[in-house]
């Protein structure tokens, strides 16, 4: 058996407070035992989407350097959710890192499905992700001690064709780091996500932000970060604030479940 554990966040635009949040509850997810932890989408810094351009910087920089260092001192699978990497004088990459227990990087995945959407008239945000935010191109599927892990961020969530390339190329987990709006969560997400587990037969793991950030009342975060085995049962669930689900990984649910309902078998499309 395998613990994973998904870190709850509640980040802003003060990068040293996030650093220390997530560390400490890094820390404390290790601490139960959890082999594989995730953090968030946005674990760096949610803030005023308009300054993410001077906080960017290189996935080998001083903040990269810290997460690597941190999965090797704990000896853990380190995924974080993401952080702002530069692109060009512009626009700057939504992009996931996964770190390997010895603190080496595993895999980059840069979000492809961009957050532009306008839900005002039904009480929720007008936002445009492309403006500040270039995507992504490549489908993204890293080996970890705990079975190939399939990398997405948040939107993405809704283009059920990517997991499925995912799953084409062998994924057993699927991470979906995410800062889901209070409006669209409380209806989608559970839903959203207990979906990607039962068609793909996978392990999902999803940290999320919480709370409201420091953007002017522009965001606020739905929390309730899951981890849904692949039967598609909620397995471990984080409330409205900070703090981590952990759950156990039975290695012997998935291939059972596979044989039992063979969905790649019967597939025709």
């Amino acid at each position: 058996m395998a613990l994973i554990a998904a870190v709850q966040l509640s980040c802003s635009s003060d990068l040293d407070r996030n650093w220390e949040t997530a560390e400490g509850l890094i820390r404390r997810a290790a601490g139960y035992g959890a082999s594989l932890i995730a953090t968030p989408e946005a674990t760096d810094y949610l803030g005023p989407h308009s300054q993410k351009m001077a906080i960017a910087e290189p996935l080998d920089g001083p903040r990269g350097q810290r997460y690597a260092n941190l999965a090797r001192e704990l000896g853990v699978t380190l995924l974080i959710g993401s952080v702002a990497e530069p692109h060009d004088d512009q626009r700057t990459y939504n992009t996931s890192v996964l770190f390997g227990p010895d603190g080496a990087r595993l895999a980059r995945y840069r979000k492809m499905h961009l957050f532009d959407v306008d839900l005002a008239a039904v009480g929720g945000v007008t936002f445009k992700e492309s403006q500040r935010t270039a995507a992504g191109e490549d489908v993204i599927v890293a080996e970890t001690p705990m079975g190939r892990l399939g990398m997405s961020i948040c939107f993405d969530l809704r283009f059920g064709a990517l997991y499925r390339a995912m799953v084409d190329q062998g994924a057993t987990i699927l991470a979906v780091p995410s800062a889901f709006t209070m409006m669209t969560g409380k209806d989608h997400w559970h839903a959203l996500l207990r979906a990607r587990a039962i068609e793909n037969q996978c392990w999902v793991i999803a940290p999320g932000q919480c709370g409201e950030h420091d953007d002017k009342g522009l965001r606020h975060s739905y929390g309730h970060s899951l981890i849904v085995d692949p039967w598609g049962r909620v397995v471990a669930e984080c409330g409205d604030a900070p703090g981590v689900a952990i759950a156990e990984m039975d290695p012997t649910l998935l291939p059972r479940i596979r044989e039992r309902m063979p969905m790649a078998a019967n597939r025709r499309l």
